[in-house]
């Protein structure tokens, strides 16, 4: 079995001394190891991490999905509470990232990791980094309607971002398949349909952010359709899905949520 904790996410439960912020991050304990995915924006997920009472000390591994400020920026900070050595990320990770005119990077470099003698190791297809645990990158465009706002912007010349760093964790369940995205620029079917391809199983749950927020009704539809046609039994929206989506799907994750996989 595997756990997901969230340690950060836009929202939380009423009544816990939890932070809230727009991020993401996971902690995940496989049956050999643990790690985390995504360290969200100001490095509260280590603040939630210890009133949640996850440990972070023995933590070598992060996986950064994009270098997004909300999903990388936390990073520097888990370096006081964890000994990291090794960062997995997509590649083209270290090219700077806008929103229109604004910077959204994660606000380090690679001589930051590289003065920590931290190593980066770059996903391009598919890296196994547990018995039961993969990250994936490098997705085929296969909807003409998952696009990606014109907004996004990457590099010095600031041209449109295709998002080629985006990587996504996969995790065994049963004899098939979950998939925990931090945003899914990419989209969220090009992502499922890549991963049911490189594997050849189902995909029984989706977990994360969509990247669904603008999105119209008939594009949500369609979105369930082909996720039904998938073999999709569970999906746990949160972050940059939308609310339109996520009430759609009558439930979603918070800060502090646990998931069984």
């Amino acid at each position: 079995m595997t756990t997901l904790t969230v340690l950060i996410e836009n929202t939380k439960p009423d009544g816990l001394p939890l932070i809230a912020e727009h991020g993401l991050s996971f902690f995940v304990e496989t049956e050999q190891m643990k790690f985390v995915f995504d360290c969200g924006h100001t490095g509260a997920a280590v603040d939630n991490a210890k009133i949640l009472g996850v440990d972070l000390s023995k933590i070598k591994i992060v996986a950064l999905s994009h270098s997004h400020y909300d999903h990388a920026g936390g990073f520097p900070k888990f370096l006081d509470f964890a000994p990291i050595k090794t960062v997995f990320t997509g590649e083209n990770f270290w090219e700077e990232k806008f929103s229109n005119e604004n910077y959204r990077g994660c606000g380090f470099d690679k001589n930051f990791l590289a003065e920590r003698g931290i190593a980066q190791k770059i996903c391009r297809d598919v890296i196994k980094i547990a018995e039961t645990a993969y990250l994936v990158g490098n997705f085929k465009r296969r909807y003409a309607f998952e696009t990606i706002p014109a907004k996004f912007l990457r590099g010095a010349n600031k041209i449109p971002d295709n998002f080629d760093d985006e990587i996504v964790l996969v995790l065994r369940e049963n004899d098939g398949l979950a998939i925990v995205t931090a945003c899914a620029h990419s989209g969220i079917l090009n992502i499922v349909a890549d991963v049911h391809e490189r594997f050849s199983l189902p995909i029984y749950s989706v977990i994360g952010g969509f990247h669904l927020v603008n999105a119209n009704s008939e594009r949500i539809s369609l979105t369930f359709d082909e996720l039904k046609r998938f073999g999709v039994k569970k999906i746990l929206p949160c972050h940059c899905s939308g609310e339109n989506f996520i009430k759609s799907c009558g439930e979603k994750i918070l800060t502090g949520s646990i998931i069984k996989i």
